[in-house]
């Protein structure tokens, strides 16, 4: 092996073993870990060693700081919602259990959602995690690819006989969350300025999250509208999701439903089968 790539070898070791502790307290500083020697408390003189490790100390503390303030910039209704202290506790505890695979912070907490709906402490708020989960599709909204969405005069020159095998393809910043709790209404109550009213979670809310132009939009989707729009973006039939909406909801407005995806930007591009 070439001297060049063993060093790059012993950094890529170093910076995994460095890396290792940052998001656990139980971990020691790497033996590699040196600096300068400082005084301790006593005003004698401590080993490099030892104020490297203080210093270790301190850097894994700021990462952990900062872990916990990404969280909080990506789900702040939840944040509001258990109070600061709490969410910081628990945010900590997600860190230790799930440390950041990408260095970019806004992608960081895509399992947080599925770690509040374990978090032993918010079992008293089963509807948190489905909240927690809106906010994360508003983020991955925001952030997806910009491409331009069906105009609404899409089904004018289609033959009526065409419009059951017409394929759909979704826009990148749809997102779909179902919850058998109201979640989009307490998401809406704590993502907004003002008092938070008393509301009754039980009812199941379906959210369909989409940003035809600059702004994220967060709306609530009607019955049969989920597996409606679903069934679209797994790539089957405009006739299979018809059926696959009224297998769930008898009551399903089929013309509604279709401006209303095709107002809210729900997709890109269209397949007629030609």
């Amino acid at each position: 092996m070439k001297s060049e790539d063993c060093r790059n070898l012993r950094t890529t070791d170093f910076a995994a073993e460095f890396s290792r502790g940052l998001t656990d307290p139980d971990v020691q500083a790497p033996p590699d870990v040196t600096g300068p020697a400082v005084r301790g408390a006593n005003g004698e003189r401590e080993s490099a060693r030892k104020g490297a490790v203080k210093r270790y100390n301190v850097y894994r503390n700021n990462v952990t700081v900062s872990l916990i303030d990404a969280l909080a910039a990506t789900y702040p209704a939840v944040q509001r919602i258990t109070g600061i202290d709490f969410f910081r506790a628990m945010a900590r505890f997600h860190i230790r259990a799930t440390p950041p695979v990408s260095p970019l912070l806004f992608e960081y907490g895509h399992d947080f959602p599925g770690f509040i709906e374990q978090y032993e402490y918010a079992k008293a708020m089963p509807w948190l995690a489905d909240v927690a989960r809106i906010e994360r599709a508003w983020l991955d909204a925001y952030h997806a690819a910009d491409l331009p969405v069906l105009p609404v005069q899409i089904f004018e020159d289609i033959e009526p006989a065409q419009l059951g095998e017409l394929r759909f393809t979704p826009h990148p910043a749809t997102r779909i969350v179902r919850s058998a709790y109201s979640a989009l209404s307490i998401f809406a109550m704590n993502r907004r300025d003002g008092p938070v009213e008393p509301l009754d979670p039980s009812g199941s809310e379906d959210a369909l999250v989409t940003r035809p132009e600059a702004d994220v939009i967060v709306s609530n989707l009607p019955d049969g509208g989920a597996a409606f729009l679903n069934t679209l973006i797994a790539g089957e039939s405009l006739g299979a999701a018809v059926a696959a909406a009224f297998d769930e909801a008898p009551s399903f407005d089929l013309p509604a439903s279709l401006n209303g995806m095709i107002a809210s930007g729900v997709f890109t591009a269209i397949d007629r089968g030609d």
